[in-house]
């Protein structure tokens, strides 16, 4: 009995160590930062996610634009259980930068809007406008909000590298905090809660001797955050960077040991 005690308690912290491990618990400012960025974004896997989604016919007197406060009617598969829906407008299209693949199209915010009454079309409530609301504005379900306790890395993730590809508020200059698009996600072994190192390539300069380019060594200049994955795209939040980020800068995972 006691020895059975005895290699039970020895094997404990080697049995733990082997259990998913949670990231720190966020702290307020970067769940905040998480919760606005998703309000704003999201990705679809492939056009036909948007094409074939519930859509604006008119707004209110048969107007061609709605604004905030106004009612509009639609036409699609819309549940009436389902009180809020984001209204969204085809963006730009997500490409592999080495391979060209098609990975998944951003769908542009115009706002939000709630379910009133159901019909041939159905009435809805718009609660929050970007810009004005017109016919063919495309309605999807409000994503539901990250869990700070659900991103969870697995202790054996695969060994992950990609790009930077896309900055959805448009600036040039990425820093703490700041969300980004990586040409990576659930197919490539990248999950909610994957801490990644940002790395930037080095600068190449000529020898002054030799006359010969010589690129320096990359370096290490961030670490970001997955919170949303999709098929072959994810969304990162920028947790730390010691100089300014760029789109096309790399990513990858801690290597495993061999």
């Amino acid at each position: 009995m006691r020895k059975s005690l005895l290699v039970l308690l020895l094997w404990a912290p080697f049995a733990m160590a082997l259990l998913p491990q949670p990231v720190q618990r966020l702290d307020q400012p970067t769940q905040q930062a998480i919760q606005r960025f998703l309000l704003h974004n999201r990705i679809l896997d492939s056009p036909l996610d948007l094409d074939n989604a519930p859509y604006i016919v008119a707004a209110d007197g048969g107007r061609v634009l709605g604004a905030q406060g106004e009612r509009v009617y639609a036409r699609g598969d819309l549940d009436p259980s389902q009180p809020n829906y984001g209204i969204f407008r085809r963006g730009k299209a997500y490409t592999d930068p080495q391979t060209q693949e098609l990975l998944g199209i951003n769908a542009d915010d115009i706002g939000t809007a709630r379910f009133i009454t159901a019909g041939d079309l159905t009435t809805l409530a718009v609660q929050r406008v970007t810009q004005e609301v017109r016919p063919g504005d495309r309605l999807l379900r409000v994503q539901s909000p990250v869990d700070s306790a659900s991103l969870v890395a697995p202790p054996t993730a695969p060994f992950v590298e990609g790009h930077i590809i896309d900055v959805p508020r448009g600036v040039t200059q990425i820093g703490v905090f700041d969300a980004v698009t990586l040409n990576k996600g659930r197919r490539d072994g990248l999950v909610e809660g994957h801490l990644l190192s940002v790395i930037k390539a080095g600068a190449t300069v000529r020898d002054g001797l030799t006359g010969a380019a010589t690129p320096l060594p990359d370096i290490r200049a961030g670490t970001l955050l997955v919170f949303r994955t999709y098929e072959k795209l994810s969304y990162g939040l920028i947790l730390k960077a010691s100089r300014p980020l760029a789109v096309a800068d790399r990513f990858e995972t801690a290597r495993q040991p061999e």
